[in-house]
């Protein structure tokens, strides 16, 4: 083992705890200088999560790989959502359908078309399976729709939200699916997600980490994430104040958080594309989507329905066309097994788009 693998190795052993450390000590009326010192634990967690992310990945094979990272970030989510819901306060019935419609639109616009923009300046065109994409999208289509659009137009309650039972029997819809895709995914058709021939490479054949490094490697994972969360909730105070300074709306804090949250993902589909690895970054980014919204609507309405907490989950009719539109896209860039440059270009500008209705509705 080399001098650098060594510092890198214990770089990435450190990290995770670090990053702790600094979110645990930091005092009540942080000054400047100390918020910039979390920013900085913030960013290396991030990063130090997408590294032990392709470790844990590496070992367990496609497509389970990459299901690692999305159900640790998607848990970790709820985890927040939920604990910020039972702290109660103005804004939290909100909380998740805002959390959930910014996760949707990072993933389908920012990290999908930077994926298929960096992957079509390097290779020019880039193939991929469509069996199991056309799976990630239907299922896609369908819960989205369920959980954000549908509450819009249900009049047993009035308003943007589900009566008890209507949320209940959708929370119960949508794990249905999720688990029905993950089923289809790793188990029944295992092999519409595996990579094609032509993006093996030679980060593919390397030899896969010993079993010690393999479980070393998953328990600082989730400690990163944990980090990098908890860092990105301590920060929020600082970035919303930041926001409000400069006029624009309170929802751009969750776009932040939201960006935050899934910059590990983000990161490891970007790499991958980039090594012209296209069904694994697409199975990260589609993958993850899913998975913000499969586990974490069930999770919500249950502890709603259970602790009596208001739930709107309906988005506006700005809100609905900008879903609609990027879904559309997606599909449609999707559908033919080969991307270039061009979608894309359009993916991340309607991106820039949805950033800037936000801001200026």
């Amino acid at each position: 083992m080399t001098l650098l693998t060594k510092v890198i190795r214990r770089w990435t052993e450190i990290v995770p705890f670090l990053s702790l450390l600094l979110y645990f000590l930091k005092p009540a009326d942080s000054p400047g200088w100390y918020n910039l010192v979390l920013i900085g634990g913030l960013i290396s967690a991030v990063l130090v999560a997408v590294h032990h992310a392709e470790v844990v990945a590496h070992k367990v094979g496609e497509p389970y790989g990459t299901l690692v990272l999305a159900i640790a970030v998607t848990t970790i989510e709820v985890a927040l959502i939920v604990s910020l819901m039972m702290a109660g306060g103005p804004g939290t019935e909100t909380l998740a359908r805002d959390t959930i419609f910014a996760a949707i639109m990072i993933i389908l616009n920012a990290i999908t078309g930077l994926c298929l923009l960096i992957g079509g300046l390097r290779h020019r065109e880039q193939t991929f399976g469509l069996d199991g994409i056309s799976a990630s999208l239907v299922a896609l289509l369908a819960i989205s729709f369920l959980t954000m659009v549908l509450p819009n137009y249900t009049t047993t309650q009035m308003g943007p939200s589900y009566s008890p039972s209507q949320l209940l029997f959708v929370g119960i819809v949508t794990l249905i699916i999720y688990l029905s895709f993950v089923f289809i995914q790793t188990i029944r058709h295992r092999d519409y997600f595996l990579p094609e021939v032509g993006e093996e490479n030679s980060e593919v054949h390397a030899p896969p980490p010993s079993t010690k490094v393999f479980v070393l490697s998953l328990v600082l994972l989730v400690l990163a994430l944990v980090a990098v969360v908890l860092l990105g909730k301590s920060l929020s105070p600082v970035i919303e104040s930041s926001i409000e300074s400069i006029g624009a709306p309170k929802t751009l804090v969750g776009i932040i958080i939201a960006m935050v949250v899934l910059l590990p993902e983000g990161l490891a589909a970007y790499r991958a594309a980039k090594n012209n690895r296209l069904q694994t970054s697409l199975n990260l980014a589609l993958g993850s989507a899913l998975a913000s919204i499969g586990l974490t609507i069930p999770v919500v309405a249950g502890v709603s329905i259970l602790m009596g907490f208001d739930l709107l989950l309906g988005i506006d009719s700005k809100s609905s066309m900008l879903l609609l539109i990027s879904l559309l896209v997606v599909m449609m860039s999707l559908r033919t097994g080969k991307t270039n440059i061009l979608q894309g270009i359009i993916l991340v500008l309607l991106f820039f788009v949805y950033l800037f209705v936000t801001i200026i509705p």
